[in-house]
C-alpha cells in the first residue's frame, strides 16, 4: 500500500450511510461558530452522488421558502454526524437534475410504496484484530513433535516399508528438530524479556 493511499484509509470512517439517488434524507452537520459548536439539520432529496473511497460526496437539495438550497457534503467528512433516512424515493436516473426546474410538489420524487425506513450502514474497512506473535509460537512449541517423529518411524519400519517410506522418516526427522531448535530459541527469548 503506498503512503497517499494508507494515510486516505485512516481518515476513512468504519461505516457509511447506504446513500440512494432520490431518497430524502435528514442531514445532520455539526458547525462551528466562534467557540460554540452545534449541529444543524438539513433535510432534502439526495439528488447525485459522485466520486469514490475519500473523495465521495452526495449532493442534497430542497426548498426553502421559495428558493432551491442544494448542498454538497462528503461522505467521510468527521463534520456529518449522521444522516437519517426519511423517505424512500423512486429514482430511476442517477442524476436528478430535472428537480432544479420543478416547483411545489412536481419537485419531489414518488414514494415507493412499501418500503421500509431503515437506516442500514455499509462498513467499509474492516478493524484488524492483530494477534500477538508469541501466542501464535507458543501453540506451535506445545504439539508434541516427539509422537509424530515415532509414529512415522513405526510405519517405515512395518514390513511393507518401501525407500520412499524412508525418505520420509528422514524428512520428518529433519523438520522435528527444526522445530525443537525454533522452540529453544523462543524459550531463551522469553527468559532474556
Amino acid at each position: 500500500m503506498d503512503i497517499i493511499k494508507s494515510i486516505e484509509h485512516e481518515q476513512l470512517k468504519s461505516k457509511i450511510p447506504e446513500l440512494r439517488v432520490g431518497n430524502t434524507v435528514r442531514v445532520h452537520v455539526r458547525i462551528k461558530e466562534g467557540n460554540k459548536e452545534r449541529i444543524q439539520v438539513f433535510e432534502g432529496i439526495i439528488i447525485k452522488k459522485q466520486g469514490g473511497g475519500l473523495n465521495a460526496t452526495f449532493t442534497v437539495r430542497k426548498n426553502s421558502y421559495g428558493v432551491g438550497v442544494e448542498k454538497t457534503f462528503l461522505v467521510h467528512s468527521p463534520l456529518v454526524e449522521k444522516v437519517e433516512l426519511v423517505r424512500v424515493g423512486k429514482a430511476r436516473r442517477a442524476k436528478l437534475y430535472y428537480l432544479r426546474d420543478r416547483v411545489g410538489k412536481a419537485a419531489k420524487t414518488k414514494e415507493q410504496i412499501g418500503a421500509r425506513i431503515e437506516d442500514k450502514e455499509i462498513s467499509v474497512k474492516e478493524e484488524f484484530v492483530e494477534e500477538p506473535v508469541q501466542e501464535a509460537v507458543e501453540e506451535i512449541v506445545e504439539e508434541p513433535v516427539q509422537e509424530t517423529v515415532e509414529a512415522v518411524e513405526e510405519v517405515a519400519q512395518a514390513e511393507t516399508a518401501t525407500p520412499a517410506a524412508e525418505v520420509v522418516v528422514e524428512k520428518v526427522e529433519e523438520t522435528a528438530t527444526k522445530k525443537e531448535e525454533a522452540t529453544t530459541e523462543v524459550k531463551e527469548e522469553k527468559s532474556e524479556e
